[in-house]
């Protein structure tokens, strides 16, 4: 079965249960400071789970893009992917258990024609701390339903997931697991939900792919929740009933809610009885494109292959919610997305730029459900090929890390570079090096620790933020008595201009968008100089825009203000920060009305009634994907 035919099927289906067909989420929440991304389809719905009532009513049901970037790390075998779709159904208080088990079992066997002989399923087993008992209620459910295909569900007591590894499913067919397996909160477990928080237990799904054998460095015996890969999961009814309270306590909420999750890619791949989701069309057309592209074979490259194809996608999804890569939040997450994907190129030896010859390949499969992308395609390959063209030096300095690694894999332990042992100890790279290798190559740490443990070594992180405060210490030392900001001079009127680059920035990310980021500034007596992000350059109209959006700032006599905060606090109340590294842990948030709120060493004035008139003398390129801008006060 096709992955569209899946999706129509399943809103259909329940749109036959009386549920409302709701528009899927922005993959970028609106609303919500507490995460980057949409990362599964309750997450919009977290208000109403909570009590409060639902415009469209109590039966939801809708398909929602996702992204998970803890995720980022798993891509490479049958199953993990960043990006994916997840079908889901929500009941608001109305129906539980009975009703939710009954119909998602009868969409995958009836719907989808799964085979039920290599369905099972998982319930929770209770914890005593919490004073919740095993969920035998779901257990006789499940037991009924099988009962229907002929099947005689054995429940199994399995608790956690090393137990169940070594004792195997018993001939079971229901499985008990623990909290760390059969509770569902965006945190995890119910240790680890903070106050506020909703979950409950639930029942997950899992289909069996009887060709793969278990590997035993697994453990001992296969069993639904293994990483062999054997066994795969592809639903989960959570019964959401429940909110963290402040002495650790779960309290129940108004209602009890169910919240559903599937996913597309792996619903399509069990319909085919193929454990590789790669292999299902939501992938393959992309897979094929790097063949091309490679002259290898996706057989002999799987893992580069499939980091390749989900990250690409997942960057193509991120740039059409209007993200552009940066050094900060999900810039930065789509900036590692890329720079991993350009590395997966190189490793297939793909010598020149490719990012953009993948792009068509994702919007084919995906422009009937998601028509925008289509009218997106020319901007997503021009940032692409950008950032690809930006990452040539450090790529090359990945490579020569991965040299000097292998060189000291061969050599001996002793082996230094720059005066630094490669390894701190024995299989274990030095985080000391990793940070030279960042500061000599411009190699990003995420990824030298991958290519460390690529070749089999572990990674020394303390190491490492050691070096990297060291270094923090000794900027700030090289820096003592220097003015902050840019400044050239520190007088009255370097202070104003100093206060009007905040204005320009903060007009610039209004006019041009929030790619807008400070790359550099220079101010003395007589003007300001200031360098950002952005591609192209500005025209007439937009240059008079943000001139008139400064202005306008200044007529309106905002008020100064400033405040000092730990840098982690300031940077989560949306204060803009960037060259944070200069900063330490300490740092001082200026802020100008509700226009402008930046991270800052500061002078400023207390108006920007104090001002005067500004004026736009002068815009032009100050290297690639970098733009200047002279201005005056007057």
């Amino acid at each position: 079965m096709k992955s569209s035919e899946v999706r129509e099927k399943y809103l259909k289906f329940f749109a036959k249960k009386e549920h409302k067909v709701i528009a899927p989420a922005s993959l970028v929440p609106k609303n919500d400071p507490t995460t980057l991304f949409t990362t599964a389809g309750m997450q919009p719905l977290i208000p109403y789970l909570l009590g409060e009532s639902h415009p469209q009513g109590k039966r939801l049901v809708n398909s929602q893009p996702c992204f998970r970037a803890q995720d980022i790390d798993e891509v490479g075998d049958n199953r993990h992917t960043t990006f994916f779709e997840m079908l889901g159904n929500w009941s608001l208080g109305n129906y539980f258990k009975e009703e939710q088990l009954s119909w998602v079992f009868e969409f995958l066997m009836e719907e989808v024609q799964l085979d039920p002989n290599k369905f099972y399923v998982t319930v929770f087993s209770g914890d005593e701390k919490y004073n919740l008992s095993k969920d035998t209620e779901s257990a006789e459910i499940w037991k009924e339903l099988f009962s229907k295909y002929q099947i005689q569900a054995k429940d199994v007591m399995l608790g956690s997931v090393e137990h169940a590894a070594e004792v195997g499913t018993q001939g079971g067919r229901i499985f008990y697991y623990d909290q760390k397996k059969n509770w569902w909160s965006r945190s995890g477990s119910i240790d680890a939900m903070p106050e506020g928080e909703p979950g409950g237990p639930n029942s997950e799904m899992f289909y069996e792919f009887t060709q793969i054998e278990h590997d035993q460095k697994y453990g001992k015996y296969c069993h639904p929740n293994c990483d062999c890969g054997r066994f795969l999961e592809i639903g989960n009814s959570v019964f959401m009933q429940y909110q963290k309270q402040e002495d650790n306590s779960l309290k129940e909420l108004p209602n009890k809610n169910v919240d559903f999750g599937g996913g597309l890619e792996r619903i399509e791949a069990s319909s085919k009885s193929e454990p590789d989701v790669f292999k299902g069309e939501l992938f393959w057309p992309i897979i094929d494109k790097i063949a091309e592209i490679s002259g290898k074979e996706y057989v002999d490259n799987r893992r580069d292959f499939r980091v390749i194809a989900d990250h690409l996608k997942a960057a193509v999804f991120i740039l059409n919610a209007g993200v552009e890569p940066s050094n900060e939040k999900q810039g930065y997450v789509l900036r590692r997305l890329i720079r991993r994907a350009v590395r997966k190129g190189k490793g297939l030896k793909i010598n020149h730029l490719f990012l953009h010859l993948l792009i068509e390949p994702v919007i084919n499969i995906y422009q009937e459900q998601y028509p925008e992308l289509v009218d997106k395609i020319n901007i997503i390959e021009k940032i692409l090929s950008e950032e690809e063209t930006k990452f040539q030096a450090p790529l090359n300095g990945v490579e020569q890390y991965r040299v000097d690694l292998e060189a000291a894999i061969k050599h001996g332990l002793n082996k230094k570079i720059k005066n630094i042992t490669i390894f701190s100890a024995p299989g274990v790279a030095s985080g000391a090096y990793v940070y030279e290798a960042f500061q000599t190559y411009g190699v990003p740490p995420d990824l030298s620790k991958e290519v460390a443990e690529e070749l089999g070594l572990k990674f020394n992180q303390e190491e490492y933020d050691e070096a990297f405060k060291k270094h923090q210490e000794l900027s700030k030392t090289a820096s003592a008595g220097m003015f902050k900001g840019g400044l050239g001079e520190q007088s009255e009127i370097t202070t104003k201009y100093h206060t009007t680059t905040h204005l320009l920035h903060a007009s610039l990310r209004k006019i041009l968008g929030e790619h807008v980021q400070q790359k550099g500034s220079n101010i003395t007596s007589e003007r300001l100089r200031f360098d950002f992000s952005h591609s192209e350059k500005l025209t007439e109209e937009q240059l008079k825009q943000v001139e008139d959006l400064v202005n306008e700032k200044i007529k309106e006599s905002l008020p100064v203000t400033s405040e000092t905060m730990d840098k982690q606090e300031a940077l989560s109340s949306g204060a803009l920060g960037f060259f944070i590294e200069k900063y330490g842990d300490r740092v001082t948030v200026y802020t100008i009305g509700d226009f402008s709120k930046e991270i800052c060493g500061g002078p400023h004035i207390t108006n920007t009634k104090e001002l005067g008139s500004f004026k736009i003398i002068k815009e032009e390129s100050a290297g690639a994907g970098i733009r200047r801008i002279y201005a005056t006060l007057s």
